[in-house]
């Protein structure tokens, strides 16, 4: 296995987990057959040019795009098994962790690891509880003739992704424990990151820049002057260098999503700026109201 750190903005870091030793089909889980099956499902509606399975590919597509890409980079690590603990004990499995060092130091990485594989497990323990509550009460739309139960559907696949993410961030916080990550700092992500760096940041650990703590921040906790150092073309470049195909999709859904937060917060700001304007404005010219009484 083999895991990437990929900054996104001066705050915020992408994690990617790639599996080195592809199973064969006849030792798959049943979570891994049940998911090939139900890609291969979604894919043939996707083919389809009208009808209600193309819409409700539409829609789904539009879900999908906003789950938090946090989400989408912990359930790309698989879930440690007893034998792959042993394995990966053992020696066995190898697993490097690949980041580009000019931005994250190599003193952080393991840091930056722990953040990401803890900050949402409360949230995905939460919500897959929701998502296992609304379950029994969505069953009863099963009984609408034609249509799948979408709403059982969903809520299903929802709680299957949140303990995927669960057992996400447990894998890494097991290897970190045992000190099982091999840190590999990479060249060819440095000769990419290297004139995306903003020129008024240091990436040495003595600053809070882009090395240092600013990546460990989730979401939520993003700076208001962060800056985005991935576009969709660098983010396809790194893809296209690492020869990662999958790792291109996970990374222009993680960029959109950083815009579009990002775009959020700015027309926020701006609607409280025009909210404050009218009361900077009286208080302004009150004091000459007061002088002319």
């Amino acid at each position: 296995m083999r895991v990437y750190l990929l900054p996104l903005t001066t705050s915020r870091t992408l994690l990617y987990s790639q599996r080195l030793n592809v199973v064969t089909t006849n030792k798959q889980g049943l979570a891994d057959k049940v998911s090939k099956k139900a890609s291969k499902l979604w894919a043939g509606w996707e083919a389809k040019e009208s009808g209600w399975q193309k819409k409700v590919v539409n829609y789904g597509n539009y879900a999908l795009r906003r789950i938090p890409y946090e989400e989408w980079g912990l359930k790309s690590v698989p879930p440690v098994s007893a034998r792959r603990k042993d394995d990966e004990l053992k020696g066995k499995q190898k697993v490097e962790l690949v980041y580009p060092d000019a931005i994250i130091p190599t003193t952080k990485a393991e840091q930056v690891v722990r953040t990401l594989a803890t900050e949402r497990d409360a949230l995905h323990r939460k919500k897959m509880l929701w998502c296992l509550i609304g379950m029994p009460i969505s069953a009863p739309f099963a009984l609408v003739p034609v249509i799948p139960n979408l709403p059982f559907f969903y809520l299903a696949y929802r709680a299957w992704s949140h303990w995927r993410a669960l057992e996400g961030g447990k894998h890494l916080r097991f290897l970190l424990d045992n000190k099982l990550l091999a840190l590999n700092p990479s060249k060819l992500l440095n000769d990419i990151y290297d004139p995306l760096i903003p020129a008024n940041t240091s990436p040495t650990p003595s600053k809070p820049a882009t090395g240092d703590v600013n990546p460990l921040k989730g979401k939520d906790e993003a700076v208001k002057d962060e800056e985005i150092l991935l576009s969709q073309a660098n983010g396809q470049r790194i893809a296209k260098a690492l020869e990662l195909p999958e790792l291109g999709v996970e990374i222009e859904r993680a960029i959109w999503q950083v815009n579009h937060a990002k775009k959020v917060k700015q027309e926020e700001a701006a609607k409280h700026a025009d909210a404050d304007a009218p009361r900077d404005k009286e208080k302004s010219t009150s004091p000459g109201e007061d002088e002319k009484k």
